[in-house]
């Protein structure tokens, strides 16, 4: 008797320790089953990689139990983590951030990967072109600018960031839109370069994300005439977009979390509804704003549709741009 009330016992306490341990046979719901990694195809510290950074916490927040790891794959100009994310497991346990190169290196022959091999979670950026030029250039306004370059066919410099790299594509955008003719000026390590060209006044004009040059503008050094977004910077207010003067143009660089193009509906339904609501909130707004970065919050479906619109209209220019 004695001996099966100690056994009885032995059971007891096992049988408790699995309870205790989490083995009572139900499995944590999504996404708490599990730590999430997510790939960011850029090296740490840049804009992606921070945007990337601070989208994860804000959804940490929404979704209780959950842990994601950021990891960076920034080999091959962010085509190695491109690649890579497509390519997992569709679980809901590995994400990753694409960018607009995802548009564009198709095209080039970079990678066969496009938007159909991806499913967007949310794009917490998605920075708008904007026309910068120096100070005291001679237009304060888009059509003054256009009516400036007419009247001088291939003699304005445009300043861009490489041959078929997005900027350079704005401007190519700008060209066929309104029948004017730039000389195109590259500065392929990067928009810093643009903006100090620019205050030396050695280029007339660039088209590039105005966060960037905002040091400039505020030290009176640039002006911004226009961007081309569909609402207004929140960073500069005071600038109108193209489409309110009556150009409807829309050229942009994006980020976007995104799984792989098979995952469940049911676990994209849930990383979605958390976006939107850490998109909604004042703490996610202010974290880029204090990046330089206008935060934009495009969900789900209206991501896949700006990457599928961009895939087709950089398709367009690139062409151009041989």
């Amino acid at each position: 008797m004695k001996k099966l009330l100690v056994c009885i016992m032995a059971m007891l306490t096992m049988a408790a320790l699995v309870v205790g341990c989490g083995g009572s046979g139900k499995k944590a719901a999504y996404p708490a089953d599990g730590d999430i990694t997510v790939i960011i195809p850029k090296a740490p510290g840049g804009g992606t990689d921070g945007s990337a950074r601070g989208t994860i916490n804000f959804l940490q927040k929404e979704l209780a139990g959950s842990k994601f790891t950021p990891v960076n794959k920034p080999d091959g100009g962010g085509v190695t983590g491109m690649v890579e994310l497509a390519n997992a497991k569709p679980d809901g346990h590995t994400l990753g951030m694409v960018t607009v190169e995802l548009a564009m290196f198709p095209h080039q022959g970079k990678c066969k990967n496009t938007f159909a091999d991806y499913k967007a979670i949310c794009a917490p950026i998605a920075a708008p072109a904007a026309l910068i030029v120096p100070k005291e250039a001679p237009y304060n306004t888009v059509d003054e600018f256009v009516k400036y370059a007419k009247a001088n066919p291939g003699k304005v410099q445009m300043g861009n960031s490489g041959v078929g790299a997005i900027w350079h594509i704005a401007a190519l955008s700008f060209e066929e839109k309104f029948g004017v003719q730039f000389k195109h000026v590259p500065y392929p390590k990067g928009t810093a370069d643009i903006a100090a060209a620019l205050a030396g006044k050695h280029i007339d004009a660039t088209l590039a994300d105005p966060g960037v040059f905002k040091g400039q503008v505020e030290a009176g050094k640039l002006k911004i005439l226009a961007v081309m977004a569909a609402r207004r910077s929140e960073i500069f207010p005071n600038v109108p977009t193209f489409k309110e003067l009556g150009h409807d143009m829309t050229i942009r660089a994006w980020a976007v979390l995104a799984a792989p193009k098979d995952t469940p509906k049911e676990k994209l339904d849930v990383l979605r509804a958390a976006a939107k609501k850490a998109c909604e909130t004042k703490e996610f707004k202010e974290y880029f704003k204090k990046q330089g970065i206008d935060p934009t919050g495009i969900v789900g479906e209206e991501a896949d549709k700006m990457m599928k619109e961009d895939h087709e209209m950089f398709g367009k220019f690139l062409k151009m741009a041989k």
